[in-house]
């Protein structure tokens, strides 16, 4: 029951995670500066976790030529259309592909991008499998739910323990990236409004199912919990962005 309400509720939302189009803009201006690419050619961006497009389209909508995957494809199906309409369609392919089965050649992609996505493969697992897609120059952004303290509200700890037990501090992300072999090009911690982003809609959507479905009420609350553990414990914890580069004397 909790399951399927969990998917009702989020199927039609624009984001599944907290992120906006100015943060997209922001870190691929972060980012693309440096890209081998940049200046001759479009930059190739694969966008991993794309879900229904949201980075996706400001991306191709900044002249880079986009491979979005995705394994929701109902997701992918929206996306599709989405290009269509503002037409992208000749700078988007979309491929029904796991994260964990990328079978791309070394170095095809001048930046790997992972919005709210990286956490399903876990944080360094995806900074490990993902560096040999990078090609010279390139580099990889993505955003990470992080603890902003290391001593957080039990009820935040906890709900997030039962969801991300891998979460860790910026700093010990930080750390961790450097560990293997990355160099930090930016950090950027998400503003609350790209929260609003992701929790307006779906404060609006759990409503409407509430409506539809009185007998679900209860289950339908536990599926909004996370919006009122960030309104009572926002300052714990927040999303980040991250711009690494391979440390060239690792390649």
């Amino acid at each position: 029951m909790i399951e399927d309400l969990f998917f009702a509720a989020h199927d039609s939302l624009p984001r599944e995670a907290p992120g906006s189009d100015a943060t997209t803009e922001l870190l691929f201006h972060l980012a693309a500066p440096h890209a081998r690419s940049h200046l001759a050619n479009p930059l190739r961006i694969l966008d991993i976790g794309a879900g229904t497009g949201p980075a996706t389209m400001v991306l191709a909508g900044l002249g880079a030529q986009v491979t979005a995957i995705d394994t929701h494809q109902p997701f992918l199906d929206e996306l599709v259309s989405k290009t269509k309409a503002a037409g992208l369609r000749n700078r988007v392919t979309v491929s029904n592909t796991s994260m964990e089965d990328l079978d791309y050649p070394d170095h095809s992609f001048d930046l790997v991008w992972a919005e709210g996505a990286a956490y399903i493969i876990g944080f360094d697992n995806a900074l490990i499998s993902w560096r040999r897609l990078l090609a010279p120059g390139g580099a990889l952004v993505l955003t990470e739910a992080d603890w902003l303290t290391r001593t957080p509200a039990p009820r935040a700890a906890e709900f997030w323990n039962s969801g991300y037990p891998e979460m860790r501090t910026t700093g010990e992300n930080v750390s961790a990236a450097m560990e293997l072999g990355w160099t930090i090009a930016a950090t950027y911690l998400l503003p609350d409004t790209d929260w609003d982003e992701y929790y307006i809609p779906l404060a609006l959507r759990i409503a409407e199912l509430q409506q539809e479905r009185p007998d679900a009420a209860a289950d339908l609350d536990l599926v909004g919990q996370e919006i009122n553990i960030r309104r009572d414990h926002g300052t714990d914890y927040g999303y980040t962005g991250y711009v690494l580069r391979p440390r060239e004397v690792d390649r």
